[in-house]
């Protein structure tokens, strides 16, 4: 059995091999900001999901005319394949695949493991930052089939759709309300959106070496805890990146025809007025 569409994911070998080649961008995106100058792939660019990634004022990302500068400055045309990496088995690489689809980039590839693959490999590292010459990328009206809001979340909810939360068990339980070293994932409260399941994220990756695991491994865990293919899924964790590895899981790897990532996710939820909880 193999993944259902194999093209989005490509291994360390194949990127090994593209690196000189013009029709594909390297994009690494990273929880900390500080790993790409310390050595990335040769020929790589830095997407930061923070500075990069999200509006400046808003709690929200990029808008569209926004978003084509960020890409037109990275040398990226509608033709170019970019391929994803970053640490943390690849969470801000899957967010920031997710946002590129959200703004239709349809050439999209996660790097299988991630920077600790890469480098358990001994592949190159560089430190010097490559520029290229810019484009003129036009982006595609935001496709919201794939991005949920709280109000289209708390339907799901009532309607006993499938949700899936994919932060920790102490997350999920309550027990867990703010995360240490991440001031901008806050919430007044802990718990879980009513009715989701915990399928947390980690267990969709292999611990070694940050790949995702086979198909019919991943099958089995969600389908297992009743997250099937023939209903609409929203996932979701605590800033939508974790989630959006999850996302990323489920449609091209599993094939799920309708999952969407809430990427308000608990910082949202959380400090909702009269929002319901269970815990």
């Amino acid at each position: 059995m193999s993944y259902v569409y194999p093209e989005y994911l490509v291994e360390t070998e194949w990127v090994a091999a593209h690196l000189s080649d013009p029709n594909v961008r390297i994009i690494e995106s990273d929880e900390d900001p500080l790993l790409y100058p310390m050595g990335h792939i040769p020929g790589a660019v830095q997407v930061d999901w923070f500075t990069t990634l999200q509006h400046p004022l808003r709690r929200d990302f990029l808008t569209k005319e926004q978003f084509e500068e960020v890409a037109s400055n990275l040398g990226i045309t509608n033709e170019t394949a970019v391929v994803f990496y970053g640490d943390k088995s690849n969470w801000f690489a899957c967010y920031a695949l997710w946002l590129f689809q959200y703004y239709g980039h349809k050439k999209v590839k996660i790097m299988n493991g991630g920077r600790l693959k890469w480098e358990k490999e001994s592949r190159p590292l560089v430190k010097d930052v490559p520029s290229y010459q810019k484009t003129t990328y036009r982006a595609k009206t935001p496709d919201k089939s794939i991005r949920a809001f709280r109000d289209e979340v708390l339907n799901q909810s009532k309607a006993k759709k499938p949700l899936v939360d994919v932060r920790s068990p102490k997350e999920y339980s309550g027990e867990l309300i703010s995360m240490p070293n991440y001031p901008q994932e806050g919430a007044t409260r802990g718990g879980h959106i009513p009715g989701a399941v915990s399928i947390p994220w980690a267990q969709a990756v292999n611990e070694t070496d940050s790949t995702f695991k086979p198909p019919e491994e991943l099958r089995a865990l969600y389908e297992g805890k009743g997250i099937k293919p023939d209903e609409e899924v929203i996932a979701y964790c605590r800033i939508g990146e974790r989630s959006s590895l999850t996302w990323f899981v489920l449609k091209y790897l599993l094939g799920y025809p309708k999952v969407r990532n809430y990427d308000g996710s608990w910082t949202e939820w959380g400090n909702l007025v009269d929002a319901p909880i269970e815990k």
